[in-house]
């Protein structure tokens, strides 16, 4: 039997959305952000916004846009939390985390070997499950007490996620994939068992913070290695380009920048080598 439905139309929705609705969320989702919001994303915009404008209990999207104009209004961070992706794993592309082990951290060692000390920031962190696995992979590699100074900053535009990662309380089927002797060793179960908390000693090398990456940047000192996965192919290329500029000023010489599988420098900046995998290092 055919299915003759058709699609609700957008007029039909609860909280009908109109173009100028979706041109004003998007403007000033770019503004603050950076994001960048195509048609193909109205959907899902329409779907995030009608739950904040249910929870406030207003009439429509013209009041839930006059509210977001105003970038101090207490629901101002709630909109960003909401058009925002998170999207993440545990040692998701792990190809990144061998790479790390393998060849990274031994060249540090030996660039550090004076100081002793590493950083690595975590920038677009998620829900923490990316700095968790840095974590786990420079305790692997240096071990809890070597006397190393070690140390990761984990930030995200979202504030929920941002709580979240601190936090470090995942569902167990969050741990899924992990080796149980990694699980057994750094994870412990809560109370009802069906969650799992991640160990103080790997918690207290990780800072977490919420930031706009578009903002100024508090950070006084370079780091070592950066993460940025999966955050760019939401920015423009102008926007990526600035970005991508920063994270090179932000490196120390020598530091390693690493992206997303779908991302890339090409075109956007000359100042890494690619080493493959799309994992760079910064040109001293």
């Amino acid at each position: 039997m055919l299915n003759t439905a058709q699609p609700i139309k957008m007029s039909d929705r609860e909280f009908p959305m109109s173009d100028h609705n979706f041109d004003t969320i998007s403007k000033i989702a770019y503004q603050y952000t950076g994001i960048k919001l195509p048609e193909q994303k109205r959907q899902m915009i329409y779907s995030r916004i009608a739950r904040r404008i249910r929870a406030l209990n207003l009439q429509n999207f013209d009041q839930y846009c006059e509210l977001i104009g105003d970038d101090k209004h207490v629901e101002f961070n709630e909109f960003i939390n909401s058009i925002t992706t998170n999207l993440t794993s545990f040692f998701r592309e792990n190809h990144h985390f061998e790479y790390l082990e393998s060849t990274i951290l031994p060249h540090l060692t030996k660039v550090h070997g004076t100081d002793r000390r590493i950083r690595v920031w975590s920038a677009g962190c998620s829900t923490g499950e990316e700095p968790y696995s840095i974590a786990l992979t420079l305790l692997k590699a240096f071990g809890a007490s070597s006397g190393w100074d070690l140390k990761i900053l984990a930030t995200d535009l979202d504030s929920n996620v941002v709580t979240t990662g601190r936090n470090g309380i995942y569902a167990a089927d969050r741990l899924s994939g992990l080796n149980p002797a990694l699980v057994k060793k750094w994870f412990s179960r809560t109370a009802d068992s069906s969650r799992y908390v991640v160990a103080d000693e790997v918690k207290k090398l990780i800072q977490f913070n919420r930031l706009n990456l578009l903002d100024n940047w508090p950070m006084r000192n370079k780091f070592d290695i950066i993460f940025c996965r999966n955050v760019v192919i939401y920015f423009d290329k102008p926007t990526q380009q600035k970005l991508f500029d920063r994270y090179a000023e932000q490196l120390n010489d020598g530091g390693y920048l690493i992206i997303g599988h779908s991302e890339s420098l090409h075109n956007l900046t000359d100042r890494f080598e690619s080493i493959g995998k799309t994992i760079y290092r910064k040109d001293n």
